[in-house]
């Protein structure tokens, strides 16, 4: 062991410590970053997720067990009061089977709701499947299906009748589908249209204009639920609670398989990079990328919900619709 000092020969003297006047600025993160349209990225991922057959067993038994308490109270409730005050215990007992027949009727129409659902899966596969195979008697029952599922539409009477007429003449799957899709959902893609752009147009101006944590992400899942309900209901499906909750399960898992809710491609960098509010206030490309991605679940929806499928050049252009949406809303750059 050295008893004596250690030196140490640096060739270089020691730089002088900076001053804290001379250090960089901290980067905003908010500043030059490109929006992710992340109130719709989170709501796209909560319509998404499914719970795990634990979760799924635990909210069932526990609706269970809340169902048979609250019906053995009632029952209780219901007795004793009669045996109390007859002539109450009566009344709170015709209120009773009152309330209860609303809750049939409420399943009834839920599962009038599933089945019209499931009715227009159908056509649009007989639809498909006709059309793959070439199948003109496959395609006549489509038609026909068609007809009896808007028969009572007295905004598409007109196209009805042109259809009969018409549909005698037709020789080949792919004409006859084509002219029911003329005759018959061209009215009704023009609505779901009109939803969808009202939706994209609601997104962002909320996600622009209120600064609220999390209110951008509750406006865009509520607006996008209610987007495709209404959807549903342009094209016959009637969505009720729980069919409309289904709905948009089926609708996101679409999105989610066709690739359909990535940010990072042209068409999103376009519409977000060429608005000038969006490159000077992140709110605002927030709320212009939000309208977008509410574009494409609505192009989704009537995908879903849309008894047949779209042929050559009759889908809807995402691009237009945010266009025709944000149009007059947020305003462009000049170049």
């Amino acid at each position: 062991m050295s008893k004596g000092p250690v030196l140490f020969d640096l060739d270089t003297a020691e730089p002088a410590a900076a001053s804290p006047a001379e250090a960089p600025p901290v980067p905003d993160p908010e500043e030059g970053a490109a929006p992710d349209g992340r109130a719709m990225q989170a709501a796209i991922a909560l319509a998404a997720r499914r719970p795990s057959r634990l979760t799924r067993w635990f909210w069932a038994l526990l609706l269970t067990l809340l169902g048979v308490a609250v019906s053995v109270a009632a029952w209780e409730f219901v007795t004793g009061l009669i045996a109390r005050m007859p002539l109450l215990g009566y009344a709170v007992t015709v209120l009773t089977a009152m309330f209860v027949a609303v809750l049939i009727a409420i399943a009834l129409r839920e599962l009038a709701t599933f089945s019209r659902l499931k009715r227009i899966d159908a056509l649009h596969r007989a639809a498909d499947s006709a059309l793959a195979d070439g199948d003109l008697t496959g395609a006549r029952k489509v038609v026909a299906g068609l007809e009896s599922l808007y028969s009572g539409r007295e905004d598409i009477r007109w196209g009805r009748e042109r259809l009969k007429e018409r549909a005698g003449e037709q020789f080949d799957a792919a004409t006859l589908l084509t002219l029911a899709e003329d005759e018959l959902l061209l009215p009704l893609d023009a609505a779901a249209r009109a939803e969808v752009e009202a939706a994209a147009r609601q997104v962002a101006t909320v996600t622009a204009l209120v600064p609220l944590a999390l209110a951008d992400v509750f406006a865009a899942l509520t607006s996008n639920l209610r987007m495709i309900r209404r959807v549903a209901e342009v094209y016959g499906g009637r969505s009720g609670t729980l069919g409309n909750l289904r709905l948009a399960r089926v609708v996101i898992m679409h999105l989610v398989a066709t690739g359909a809710v990535s940010i990072g491609d042209d068409l999103i960098g376009s519409v977000a990079g060429g608005n000038l509010l969006s490159k000077l206030s992140r709110r605002f490309g927030e709320g212009v990328v939000n309208g977008a991605l509410t574009a494409r679940v609505g192009v989704a929806a009537m995908e879903v919900c849309r008894p047949l499928p779209f042929s050559a050049g009759k889908r809807p252009s995402v691009t237009r619709l945010i266009s025709r949406a944000l149009a007059g809303l947020f305003p462009r750059s000049g170049g």
